[in-house]
């Protein structure tokens, strides 16, 4: 199963179109907030705070002590860096520039939305982008990363080849 999503070309294609779907979704989630302009995450760190205390936590100690020590003082940050992160997640997974590194990022936010006690369709998605972290490259075969990784590349190594190494003069 690995070595079929990481080299077959119909699983590049079915990869293409998840690729596009959840890059979709993580975009008009992102756009939506920007759009909005009052995009203010203050309400939903307090309540994930709020949600680790009681019988039945929803929200484990750890977390809740990050998010009201760090999240909480920094939330300006947090509205800043949300809608741009889903709107620019998106945005690179429909293009298929940068792809893992960018479902890396999709799967952190996910995560912390689900650490924070809200499931909407974080599971879902996290499932989702795992087939496109283990996939690889072959995620972003029918996207830019086949244009810009080799770009990247090759400009590296160029730049790599042109340092010289001097012996220290005694």
């Amino acid at each position: 199963m690995l070595n079929f999503l990481r080299t077959n070309k119909y699983a590049a294609i079915f990869l293409t179109l998840l690729r596009v779907y959840i890059g979709y979704d993580w975009m008009t989630h992102g756009y939506e907030k920007l759009k909005s302009g009052g995009f203010d995450a203050s309400g939903f760190i307090q309540g994930a705070i709020a949600n680790s205390g009681g019988d039945h936590p929803a929200v484990q100690g750890w977390w809740a002590a990050f998010l009201e020590k760090a999240a909480l003082p920094n939330v300006e940050l947090f509205n800043f860096l949300v809608p741009w992160g889903e709107f620019l997640v998106g945005l690179g997974l429909i293009l298929g520039v940068f792809t893992t590194f960018t479902v890396l990022m999709g799967l952190t936010m996910n995560f912390a939305f689900l650490f924070s006690g809200t499931v909407s369709t974080n599971a879902q998605l996290v499932l989702l982008q795992m087939f496109l972290l283990v996939a690889g490259y072959n995620a972003a075969q029918y996207g830019l990363d086949r244009y810009v990784l080799p770009f990247i590349k090759k400009t590296l190594k160029k730049e790599t080849t042109k340092v010289e190494i001097k012996p220290i003069a005694s």
